[in-house]
């Protein structure tokens, strides 16, 4: 398998993602819809690295990378890699309390059909953005 082929594995990937969180976002797993957001994130951003000749780092916010290999990114990537860093940095920092909590916090409580929304309609900005760098699959 390519890099390339690899990059429309993360994509497929992501868009079944996408799929799983209006089921999380119907059952009221908002703190759920902030997890899964994350993962499929940084799968997009992945593959957008290597579809552009970069191996990705291993780290859930590849912002810095993009940032440091924008010469490389499309254009239209290019032109709105500040709210695409913006996206991944905050979603990374929401990652593992949205998953495990902490004494003091229970994600359950904490979120709600806010966050799912906000997260899903930044989602599906970034699918849209860069759905035409990746080969489309059943």
């Amino acid at each position: 398998m390519s890099p390339w082929d690899l990059a429309d594995e993360y994509f497929r990937k992501a868009r079944i993602r996408r799929v799983a969180l209006n089921t999380l976002r119907n059952e009221g797993g908002h703190d759920d819809v902030v997890r899964e957001s994350q993962e499929l994130v940084e799968l997009v951003l992945k593959g957008v690295l290597r579809k552009c000749g970069v191996e990705p780092p291993k780290v859930y916010d590849v912002s810095r990378s993009l940032i440091e290999n924008a010469a490389r990114l499309p254009p239209f990537v290019q032109a709105e890699l500040a709210r695409v860093t913006l996206i991944s940095g905050d979603l990374r920092k929401e990652r593992e309390i949205s998953f495990y909590g902490d004494e003091d916090f229970y994600p359950s409580e904490k979120y709600d059909d806010g966050h799912s929304c906000k997260w899903i309609g930044e989602v599906d900005w970034l699918l849209a953005l860069v759905k035409g760098m990746f080969r489309e699959h059943p």
